[in-house]
């Protein structure tokens, strides 16, 4: 029985893989839980499957790598994995260790506890520890993403980092609304707020520690206009308009 499957969208990260994987295990290991970790290759011309598959864990965790024939997305990436996974709760945790495994007991007591179906690590709670920022255009694009998303798709204010790569779910949650997903690249977070939503799931926010990844291969200002697009998309389908909306 697998109690908690922790996904890692991997693309080009062979530097980081190993080092990620082995600290999932070991978190898994260091508490006692039941656990598998799984590494979704995005389509990586390097060595990132090998290397994941070749890192050192405790026989008590079980470790997969799911390739996929081509790059697609980060999006495309966490819904293979999610849907390979097989526990009562499912986290998904960017490459890059940019917040530590340990802060994932906090999300998973609002999970466990039936407070939340989802739980959403944010960096702008109180509480969260920013150990290194953003560069300033960064955080710029990020708050007018934000502004965005609240106004034109109706996530709720409250949700204060819909991005954070660190996030929790009630593991028949998680698989259900990622099945329903769509979107393969960035927008890929806020259809699934928006269909659990939909669902009536509860989403609840919890502090983390946060390190930037400046090596990150992921971006709004590299894929602006798949982002504009799919936002499109999003609002059409998954959307009701108020005639106060505006852009």
């Amino acid at each position: 029985m697998i109690t908690l499957s922790i996904v890692i969208p991997a693309f080009d990260e062979e530097r980081k893989v190993t080092r990620d994987v082995q600290a999932a295990a070991a978190f898994l290991s260091s508490h006692g839980i039941a656990g598998e970790v799984l590494v979704a290759d995005d389509g990586s011309s390097d060595r990132t499957a090998e290397r994941a598959g070749r890192a050192e864990v405790p026989a008590s965790v079980h470790r997969a790598v799911i390739r996929s024939g081509s790059h697609r997305g980060k999006g495309a990436a966490v819904r293979s994995g999610v849907l390979s996974s097989r526990g009562d709760y499912v986290l998904f945790a960017d490459s890059g260790l940019t917040v530590p495994f340990e802060n994932a007991l906090a999300g998973l007591r609002l999970v466990r506890e039936g407070r939340a179906d989802l739980a959403h690590g944010s960096r702008g709670l109180p509480g969260s520890v920013i150990r290194r920022d953003r560069d300033l255009d960064r955080k710029v694009i990020s708050r007018l993403f934000h502004v965005l998303v609240v106004r034109w798709l109706h996530i709720p204010a409250r949700l204060t980092d819909t991005q954070c790569g660190f996030k929790i779910y009630r593991g028949a949650v998680a698989r259900q609304l990622y099945d329903e997903c769509t979107t393969e690249g960035f927008m890929f977070d806020v259809e699934i707020i928006l269909r659990a939503l939909q669902h009536g799931f509860r989403i609840a926010e919890f502090p983390v520690e946060w390190t930037c990844d400046r090596d990150s291969r992921l971006g709004i200002r590299r894929s602006a206009r798949a982002v504009l697009r799919d936002m499109y998309r999003l609002r059409r389908t998954l959307v009701t308009p108020h005639p106060s909306d505006r852009i």
